[in-house]
């Protein structure tokens, strides 16, 4: 069952009817859970409430399964949103369809689908890639990978991270790239920016972040990006950068042959 990702109001009428009948509740924050389901004034009672996260999953699973087997009806729910979303439910959900129990959700909440919503970046087509690497290099390999994908991106991210992902995907996918990071949603301090790769990655150099975290890329354009938006993204790019810096940002981006972008480029800056 989906849980909210941040305002409880949020959470399903279904979602509370099975917290109120469900034999066995496992949840990946067992604090979280209790809170919640104080707040809508669901009685836990006798039941059994487990601890069901990436650490303890291999040794809590054969109990769920057994209560499955035993007849009893399970529960589980992520901290946060839709389980099974970079959760540790996966496993939980495999096993149990394997072994011939029947597995439903009560959907709800998520993340991906609020920010895309919110981000202002085409909807049509998405990919999720969930945690990119810690480490830099590693992290723009993966960038690099993804970057030929014709969907917008979507990324989870610590806020102790958000900055250098941001510089790097600048990098990699080019400063003129579209980009969004939503910050905190449905909470208190939602917020939203939008601009490009290079924009936001100047936004956030330094800047002390805090709370939940969704960034969402534009996909590459295409090789008939218009040459009037090409020129656009060159005269904001050479603000900041120099000619041959600019041009490989924007070519990245557009997908234009860099030389032509790179004449271009220093058509422009003889100009100013």
């Amino acid at each position: 069952m989906a849980t909210p990702i941040g305002t409880a109001r949020d959470i399903t009428l279904r979602a509370l009817d099975v917290l109120a009948s469900a034999e066995v509740i496992a949840a990946e924050d067992t604090r979280s859970m209790r809170r919640l389901m104080d707040i809508h004034g669901v009685k836990l009672g006798d039941r059994p409430l487990l601890s069901y996260h990436d650490r303890n999953g291999p040794q809590v699973r054969p109990r769920l399964m057994a209560e499955l087997a035993a007849g009893r009806s399970v529960a589980y729910a992520s901290e946060a949103g839709m389980p099974l979303i970079a959760d540790p439910g996966y496993a939980l959900s495999r096993d149990a369809a394997e072994a011939g129990h029947m597995v439903t959700c009560a959907p709800g909440a998520s993340a991906v689908t609020t920010a895309l919503t919110l981000g202002g970046l085409p909807t049509d087509r998405f990919l999720f890639a969930g945690f990119l690497p810690n480490a830099s290099g590693q992290r723009k390999s993966a960038l690099s990978e993804l970057g030929t994908v014709p969907a917008t991106l979507v990324l989870y991210e610590s806020p102790k991270r958000v900055g250098a992902l941001l510089a790097d995907a600048s990098g990699v996918l080019g400063a003129a790239r579209p980009a969004a990071v939503c910050r905190e949603l449905t909470k208190r301090f939602e917020e939203v920016r939008r601009g490009t790769l290079g924009d936001l990655a100047a936004q956030y150099d330094g800047e002390t972040v805090k709370g939940e975290v969704v960034v969402l890329i534009d996909r590459a354009a295409s090789d008939e990006a218009d040459e009037s938006a090409v020129k656009e993204a060159l005269v904001k790019a050479l603000e900041n950068m120099r000619v041959k810096d600019a041009s490989e940002s924007v070519a990245t981006a557009t997908g234009w042959p860099r030389r032509k972008v790179y004449q271009m480029a220093l058509e422009l800056a003889g100009k100013r």
